[in-house]
């Protein structure tokens, strides 16, 4: 049989990298069953390639080509698997050596079983998934979207009215739409929050989520992890808490946590007192509405991580990209994992617009004078990071504008009384200049008026009463 042209450069290079989480070696064909496991792990992950004839360490051992041996190849997959498999299956010659070439895209049917078992890559293993991993996969394959899914045990009840009348204010006020004059429950079937089947009303999981009185007693794991640890390693934490409610008071609690967690520096710039946050808050809440919006639901044993060091804030959400996302286009490709929560986030002005969170905290964290955020695709989770300004973080506030007082022509009394003055608050007469600096009525009373020609400090009162303050 031929073998394919292939640029064995390239080829070379791969197997000299190693076995990894998207390539696995098999150093015959007698391994064939293994590596069936192998291609149906790699499509239930994000895809790679299984080459025949290659030895663990990398050394190329060759296949012993027949007339049917490619055949054999892609039968051992496709016989085996469910949903079937259909690899790419080609023939390449490495110097006197033949391997054969397995390709594996990343599935859009996952999860695959071979064998009656579902596998999953990770690292340079194929591990068999837990239940919970296998339902998870299978109930996004059929399309069915978390919030919009009926919950069992959960009654109208269960849905909380004050909430629902937050909401609406809220929605009013932010975005203008009009308080509705329907009934409470048909409020919450409008709004997707209940759904009457058979007779009964049963709450969605985004109503619950929203609108939920206890939301946590059906999805212990919407709850947000956050913590301040002491340095920059998740060692001793110096405040942690386990946030419940639902997902805009988790919300505003997560950004009141980080705001008292975090430092504001202060200085004096032109004799005016100007603060700086640590971070833009506007930036980190962004990340937290976009974790609690955009994580994988399915995904029971996880939740929205918030982890605030030393140098960095990091804000993890359990779930990988949506299909189709990535890295590379996450700014310009839009792919909503919960389009009712979205919506609910949205009326309420707690996101902007669909897609514009990563181009928004890029910019304020810029603005800002940080870097940008961090963004990785983890697999099990997606995390943002927000690096701080360490010890520098006086530095964020700029010295643009400052005036050399001395260039005005103040005297070093004048400067001492300006400075008490903008950033003290002390108002002072003649006499009190003249105690101070210990100088005469004429001198301190040509200071003062110069310190008013100034425009920095105005005159109250008259006569004895009379006293300088800043503007």
């Amino acid at each position: 049989m031929a073998a394919t042209s292939l640029i064995p450069e390239n080829l070379h290079d791969l197997i000299a990298q190693g076995e990894g989480q998207r390539v696995e070696f098999k150093r015959s064909l007698a391994e064939l069953e293994t590596g069936a496991r192998s291609v149906t792990a790699m499509a239930n992950a994000d895809g790679g390639i299984v080459l025949f004839g290659v030895r663990d360490d990398g050394t190329i051992s060759g296949v012993e080509m027949g007339a049917q041996t490619k055949e054999r190849v892609v039968q051992a997959v496709t016989a085996n698997t469910d949903p079937t498999l259909y690899p790419s299956v080609e023939v390449v010659k490495l110097g006197e050596q033949i391997i054969i070439l397995v390709t594996v895209p990343e599935s859009q049917d996952k999860p695959h079983l071979v064998q009656g078992r579902a596998y999953k890559r990770v690292g340079a293993a194929d591990v068999q998934m837990s239940r919970g991993e296998y339902e998870r996969l299978l109930l996004q394959r059929q399309q069915v979207e978390f919030d919009h899914q009926l919950v069992k045990g959960a009654t109208h009840a269960d849905l909380d009215e004050a909430r629902l009348e937050w909401y609406i204010r809220q929605r009013a006020e932010r975005r203008g739409i009009r308080t509705p004059t329907s009934s409470v429950r048909e409020t919450l079937i409008n709004l997707g929050a209940l759904v009457e089947e058979k007779g009964e009303l049963t709450p969605t999981a985004g109503g619950l989520l929203f609108f939920g009185r206890d939301p946590q007693r059906f999805f212990p794991h919407s709850e947000v992890r956050i913590a301040r640890f002491k340095g920059t390693t998740m060692g001793h934490f110096i405040d942690s808490v386990d946030l419940r409610g639902t997902l805009p008071e988790m919300i505003d609690e997560a950004e009141r946590f980080i705001r008292r967690n975090t430092r504001t520096a202060a200085k004096v710039v032109g004799f005016k007192r100007r603060e700086i946050s640590e971070y833009p808050h506007e930036a980190t809440r962004e990340a937290i509405c976009n974790a609690v919006c955009h994580r994988d639901y399915f995904m029971d044993g996880s939740t929205v991580r918030i982890m605030i060091f030393d140098d960095r804030i990091e804000v993890n959400s359990p779930g990988s990209l949506p299909p189709g996302v990535t890295i590379k286009n996450i700014d310009r490709k839009h792919v909503l994992r919960n389009k009712l929560i979205a919506n609910y986030l949205y009326d309420i002005y707690y996101i902007e617009k669909w897609g514009t969170g990563i181009t928004k905290m890029r910019g304020l964290m810029h603005e800002h004078g940080l870097a940008e955020p961090i963004f990785e695709d983890l697999k099990s989770f997606f995390s943002v990071t927000f690096y701080g300004p360490g010890e520098k973080i006086l530095n964020l506030i700029p010295e643009e504008g400052v005036v050399d007082l001395r260039e005005l022509g103040l005297n070093e009394r004048q400067i001492e009384a300006l400075r008490l003055m903008v950033n003290e608050g002390v108002e002072l007469s003649n006499r009190a200049y003249r105690d101070m600096f210990a100088v005469s009525r004429p001198t301190a009373t040509r200071d003062l008026r110069k310190l008013v020609e100034t425009g920095w400090v105005r005159e109250t009162g008259k006569g004895r009463s009379q006293e300088y303050a800043a503007q």
